[in-house]
């Protein structure tokens, strides 16, 4: 495919600054409470955010210098004064009230009643948690690292993890966050944003400590198939072990009504890859079965 070469300087500061945004994507969403020394509340989203310790428990996020004019918010100069917020998290029943608490509004204004969103009393810091989230971090803030002077320079702001509150009704059977009920927002380029429950959400099997066979390791015939994707490749490629030839062999007197037929087609090699990719794309539950049917093909 072809490619464009973009440089820092090459194009517009905004413009580099929409292909940074829409490239690193997506990205979670802090909505974060703060106050400023006289307890006045600011709530303000941030995409430039992620999670970089579980111990220490560090978040960080990062509050840009405006392009356009060089400025600061608010938020920004309430974490320099009192080293304290609450992240909120954000999801899709209050997404569109996020959009309202984005606008840039004048100091003192309070985006909580702009957004006709709830304040209510946290823990063990001054700012406020925002009541319909489904996850609220209480944080002190630990540094505040300034990356630059001019319009889109970032302050990333180093936060520790003091307590969550999360909502029971987004949490499993198993004791984990179910991304299905917490429906999280992320952030994209631009106006867009992606909605991470429903069909966006998939399942990848992962072997974290345990050995897989490796790219390598697949068979030619495989590797070459004119049927497989980069991705389909990937999967098999994940497995742990090589199917045993005796268990692959065996498939050919099964009661697998698919194999039969693939085994009869005028192309028995590519219509057992065809059925190993479906398998991989509809349930990747059945990956090594699916292996099992890929190899069989390299012994025909």
């Amino acid at each position: 495919m072809e490619m464009r070469i973009v440089e820092p300087g090459s194009v517009p500061r905004f413009d580099f600054h929409q292909f940074i945004v829409g490239s690193i994507a997506p990205r979670p969403i802090a909505f974060v409470s703060t106050v400023d020394s006289e307890g006045n509340p600011n709530l303000a989203p941030y995409s430039f955010f992620n999670a970089f310790s579980s111990n220490p428990p560090i978040l960080v996020f990062s509050s840009n210098r405006r392009i356009v004019d060089n400025t600061t918010k608010d938020t920004l100069s309430n974490v320099m004064e009192t080293k304290e917020v609450v992240i909120n998290a954000v999801n899709y029943r209050i997404v569109h009230q996020m959009a309202v608490a984005s606008v840039q509004f004048p100091k003192g204004v309070d985006e909580f009643k702009k957004s006709g969103l709830t304040p209510i009393p946290s823990d063990l810091v001054k700012p406020f948690r925002v009541k319909e989230s489904p996850i609220q971090i209480e944080c002190k803030v630990k540094d505040i690292i300034t990356l630059g002077t001019e319009g889109g320079a970032g302050h990333l702001v180093i936060c520790e993890v003091l307590r969550m509150h999360i909502a029971e009704e987004i949490i499993d059977e198993r004791g984990r966050i179910d991304p299905h009920k917490a429906d999280l927002m992320g952030r994209l380029g631009r106006s867009y944003y992606v909605r991470a429950s429903g069909d966006a959400i998939y399942t990848i099997p992962q072997a974290v400590e345990k050995l897989v066979i490796g790219f390598d390791n697949l068979p030619e015939g495989i590797r070459n198939s004119e049927v497989f994707t980069g991705n389909n490749l990937g999967q098999l490629a994940g497995i742990q072990a090589v199917p045993q030839k005796e268990e692959v062999l065996a498939l050919k007197h099964g009661d697998d009504a698919k194999i039969a037929e693939a085994l009869s087609a005028a192309k028995p090699k590519e219509a057992l890859h065809r059925y190993a990719k479906e398998l991989l794309d509809t349930d990747p539950t059945k990956r090594d079965y699916a292996a099992s049917v890929a190899w069989l093909a390299e012994y025909l």
